[in-house]
């Protein structure tokens, strides 16, 4: 593992107590992705969101130039589980309790949900993509790692198609189907290069030391598939962050 690449993961477990699908659920208003209370009032809205404009390390960025050098490997272990679903209002979450995990190298991540973002948030050499698909790990020693699947529009994705009709909608209580099981290894792509920085979660509190992964392949959805997960929750990908002097490091 490269000295760069550890630090990040021993940085990460600043963060342990910060994910966005717990953060701020008592905040009076709501924070949201647009209007009133978006993205540029974050940091004015709790003196716990400070970071959200003060951050240097926030995410998500554009990756524009990167370092690259020899990265620890990424292993998956995702496991088939029974589909535990829920629409927050600000995405839909699929919950994992089932030993799934993410090597990097010789450090493992155990994975605990996915969600999506309309359009995805990070970018590449500028690009934006219509999607994304963030995967929330936590080590024992409470790193945080976020894993960034990015879309583009082309052909209709199986995956999504099993799961799409079995979202929620909004504001229903959280989803147990045990008859019906899903494979979160079918939304990771063949080649396993990638992207690593240091950033923060993408929502209040904006907490940092969060290490973030990008694959470089992306997969596709279809057009139709992008406009049902639009019907599920409003756009909710945050912009795009400065990058202040940050490392992006790369895989051959």
């Amino acid at each position: 593992m490269t000295s760069q690449l550890f630090r990040l993961l021993r940085s990460a477990c600043c963060a342990a107590a910060a994910w966005p699908w717990v953060a701020a659920a008592a905040a009076t208003p709501q924070w949201q992705y647009s209007g009133e209370y978006g993205p540029a009032e974050w940091g004015r809205m709790l003196p716990a969101y400070a970071l959200c404009d003060r951050g240097r390390r926030q995410s998500p960025i554009d990756i524009t130039a990167t370092r690259r050098q020899p990265l620890p490997a990424l292993e998956f272990d995702y496991r088939s589980a029974p589909l535990r679903i829920v629409n927050d209002g600000h995405t839909v979450r699929v919950r994992f309790a089932n030993g799934s995990r993410m090597m990097i190298g010789r450090e493992s991540h155990t994975l605990q949900q996915l969600h999506f973002h309309v359009p995805g948030g990070d970018r590449v050499q500028g690009e934006e993509f219509p999607m994304s698909m963030h995967f929330l790990h936590r080590s024992r020693g409470g790193r945080l790692v976020a894993l960034a699947v990015l879309f583009r529009v082309g052909a209709e994705n199986p995956a999504l198609a099993a799961l799409l009709p079995r979202m929620p909608p909004r504001g229903q209580s959280e989803r147990v189907l045990p008859g019906t099981r899903f494979d979160p290894a079918q939304l990771l792509p063949a080649a396993h290069g990638y992207y690593a920085y240091e950033g923060s979660v993408t929502a209040p509190p904006c907490t940092e030391g969060v290490l973030w992964i990008v694959m470089k392949q992306p997969l596709e959805l279809s057009a139709a598939q992008l406009t049902q997960l639009g019907q599920m929750f409003p756009s909710n990908a945050r912009p795009v962050q400065p990058l202040n002097q940050r490392v992006v490091t790369e895989s051959p």
